[in-house]
């Protein structure tokens, strides 16, 4: 896919570049839109690598379908491209949470706000999980605030898969306990705030904190062994 300098219809502005993917900002029907392409991979065969690629965004694109059957916020999925391995969803306007949280106390980011964040986090979460989904990439560049309502919406599936199992869960929790500790240790326990919506929401919390707590004390051990 090429990259055109310009935002009209049909052309790509590049806005982030990954290991995975590209992401592009452009336009769909008229509207302000993301495209996220799967590129090819060089060092396997052409075969292997499309039906992998394909796979892929495949699973990303009927994960973000049930994330919102489950009655979680994500960006409309407006199109899926088999051949060029493209997902066009909604633009959503507003900041990542990785944004907002550093903003505390500085530009008037209250802990009333920053404590209903948080809430929503758990809750999302708790639906996800509760519906057999797990995100695999849990963290606050992946949670948008919509401008407009202060939604949360979460974003990126492209790690996502279903399970049911409490240890699945726990890491995904824990992975976003870690990128929380070390990206907003200057916001107070977050963690603590998002466990607290999590309970609430969640009908299965007891099995999937439980094992939190182990997987927690092994993440300890490895720090320490090094």
């Amino acid at each position: 896919m090429g990259v055109k300098a310009d935002g009209e219809n049909g052309s790509l502005i590049l806005i982030k570049q990954g290991a995975e993917a590209r992401v592009f900002e452009s336009h769909f029907v008229g509207r302000k839109s993301i495209v996220k392409e799967r590129f090819s991979k060089k060092y396997r065969h052409p075969s292997l690598d499309s039906k992998l690629t394909l796979k892929r965004l495949n699973a990303e694109s009927r994960c973000m379908t049930i994330a919102r059957r489950l009655g979680v916020c994500t960006p409309v999925l407006y199109a899926v491209d088999p051949v060029l391995h493209t997902l066009t969803f909604e633009y959503v306007e507003g900041p990542s949470v990785k944004d907002v949280y550093p903003e505390f106390g500085i530009t008037g980011v209250i802990a009333e706000q920053m404590e209903d964040i948080a809430t929503q986090i758990g809750v999302a979460i708790a639906k996800l999980h509760d519906g057999g989904l797990i995100h695999g990439d849990l963290t606050t560049s992946n949670m948008l605030i919509r401008s407009d309502s202060n939604n949360l919406v979460l974003i990126d599936f492209g790690l996502s898969f279903t399970s049911t199992l409490p240890e699945d869960k726990a890491v995904d929790l824990y992975v976003l306990e870690r990128a929380l500790l070390s990206m907003h240790s200057s916001c107070g326990n977050v963690m603590d705030r998002i466990l607290a919506g999590y309970r609430k929401s969640s009908k299965q919390w007891s099995s999937t904190l439980n094992k939190l707590a182990q997987v927690r004390q092994r993440g300890r051990k490895r720090t320490m062994v090094g």
